[in-house]
C-alpha cells in the first residue's frame, strides 16, 4: 500500500500559472532536498521523526508548520471528497520525489482534475491527464539538475525570475526541447517575491518573447 508524507491540505484559489483563479484544494507533501534560497515553504523540507504526527492532526492545523504524517491514497482521497473544489494542486516540498501514479489515478477516478507543481529535478510519475507545472530550480544548494523527462512532460514551464541571468538559464533549458515539444507548452515568467525590478523584467521579456506572465495573485490578495 502506497504511503505518502503529508504536510497540509487547504482549500483556496490557485494564484499562479494556467489555473489562476480556479478554486483548488492544495495538497502539500513533505520532503524536499532542492534547497531554494527564496523558498516560502521551508517547513515542508524535512522528514523529521520529531515532527511526525497523525492524519487528523495534520488536516486540523492552520498555517505553516513542520508537522507531517504518512497517509494512504484511500485516506487522502476520501478526505478530499469533502471539499467543494474539484481541482487538486499537489505541491511540496518536492512532490515528484514520490511515485504519484496511484494517487493521480484515484483523483481522476473520483471526478477531480489534477495539477502538480515540481522543480523538474525528479522524474514525473503521474496519471497522463495530470497537468504538470515545472518551475525549474537551477543551480540550487541541493545540487540537483533539471531532467529532460520533466521538461518534456511539462504542460507549462513557470520560471522564477529576479535578474537577467534567470532568463538566460531558461533559454538554456528550453534549447533542450525540440520545436514541436516547445510549441506544446506555455512558458511563464514569475517575478520572485513581487520585486518591482523583477516584475518589470518579466513583463518586458514576456512581451518580447510572446511568453506569459504569472503573478502570485494569492499574495496580493493576502490569502493562502
Amino acid at each position: 500500500m502506497t504511503k505518502l508524507p503529508l504536510n497540509e491540505i487547504f482549500e483556496s484559489i490557485q494564484g499562479e500559472g494556467s489555473f489562476t483563479g480556479a478554486p483548488s484544494i492544495f495538497v502539500r507533501l513533505q520532503g524536499c532536498p532542492v534547497g531554494c534560497a527564496w523558498c516560502d515553504t521551508k517547513h515542508s523540507w524535512y522528514l523529521s521523526e520529531e515532527h511526525q504526527t497523525d492524519f487528523n492532526s495534520v488536516i486540523a492545523k492552520a498555517g505553516d508548520g513542520e508537522s507531517w504524517c504518512h497517509t494512504t491514497v484511500g485516506e487522502l482521497v476520501a478526505h478530499l471528497l469533502g471539499y467543494k473544489a474539484r481541482h487538486i494542486v499537489i505541491s511540496g516540498g518536492e512532490p515528484c520525489m514520490y511515485d504519484l501514479v496511484e494517487l493521480t489515478d484515484a483523483l481522476y477516478d473520483n471526478g477531480f482534475t489534477c495539477q502538480i507543481e515540481t522543480s523538474g529535478t525528479f522524474e514525473v510519475k503521474v496519471n497522463e491527464r495530470t497537468h504538470v507545472t515545472v518551475s525549474p530550480k537551477v543551480a540550487m544548494k541541493g545540487g540537483y539538475e533539471i531532467l529532460d523527462q520533466a521538461l518534456i512532460r511539462a504542460n507549462e514551464i513557470k520560471h522564477p525570475v529576479a535578474m537577467s541571468r534567470h532568463i538566460e538559464e531558461l533559454d538554456m533549458l528550453l534549447a533542450r526541447l525540440s520545436p514541436e515539444q516547445l510549441a506544446a507548452k506555455k512558458v511563464y515568467l514569475q517575478p520572485i517575491s513581487q520585486q518591482a525590478r523583477a516584475t518589470q523584467l518579466a513583463i518586458d521579456t514576456c512581451i518580447e518573447r510572446n511568453w506569459w506572465l504569472s503573478i502570485q495573485t494569492h499574495k496580493y490578495l493576502a490569502i493562502q
